[in-house]
């Protein structure tokens, strides 16, 4: 017999009650005390981006995975606002932490991912997909300077990048809401993404992306 992580998670969320119920959940990846259907996200009201490119104009090759150098990628925010990038590689989930100790307007945003992103061989630099927030403003920019050509999710449609909205629930493993992300270095971020990327994957046949990244490249 097998039992099912439904049947785990019924178990943890419905069937628990009282100090067992707080027990059992302090174990799981996200610690989550109830279930949490998929939601949408709620604008700022601010408006949307101009000149983008829609997520269904990105090439059949990025949808698939077929083809490795195409990223997702979304802010992680901390306490008082403070916010690190999270970049994912679609095909092997791949991971690359961004610090952003001068704030995540789009400015600083874009200078810093592309900084990043220059540091990766050309063969992993083909498209970034983002969601319609305000930090990718400078998308243009972004793509002149760093080669990637950036596709943008619908409103309110995270599940669009599900890969990396994924990786941000193991990485509040790390860094848990209202931490202080102000704090970390970006060697510090450095260690933590080695470490995920150092996991073995289901999804990989239980290679570690780091694996993964290194035979796409031979």
């Amino acid at each position: 017999m097998r039992v099912s992580h439904e049947t785990i998670y019924l178990s943890l969320y419905v069937q628990s009650r009282g100090a067992l119920r707080k027990e059992l959940t302090h174990y799981l990846r996200r610690r989550h005390t109830s279930r949490r259907p998929g939601g949408h996200r709620v604008m700022n009201g601010q408006g949307q981006l101009g000149g983008t490119i829609s997520i269904r104009e990105r090439p059949a090759e990025a949808n698939d995975r077929a083809v490795p150098g195409h990223w997702e990628g979304d802010l992680l925010m901390g306490k008082r606002m403070h916010a690190m990038a999270t970049l994912v590689e679609r095909t092997t989930r791949f991971v690359m932490l961004v610090a952003l100790p001068d704030g995540h307007r789009a400015e600083q945003v874009t200078d810093a991912l592309t900084e990043h992103v220059q540091t990766l061989p050309v063969q992993l630099k083909r498209s970034l997909t983002w969601d319609q927030g305000k930090e990718m403003a400078d998308h243009a920019r972004f793509t002149i300077d760093s080669g990637l050509q950036v596709y943008f999710c619908d409103p309110h449609s995270p599940c669009q990048r599900g890969t990396n909205e994924n990786t941000n629930g193991l990485l509040r493993q790390y860094f848990p809401q209202r931490t202080e992300i102000a704090h970390y270095t970006q060697a510090d971020l450095d260690a933590v993404a080695a470490e995920l990327n150092g996991r073995p994957r289901h999804t990989l046949g239980w290679t570690t992306p780091s694996q993964a990244l290194d035979s796409a490249l031979r």
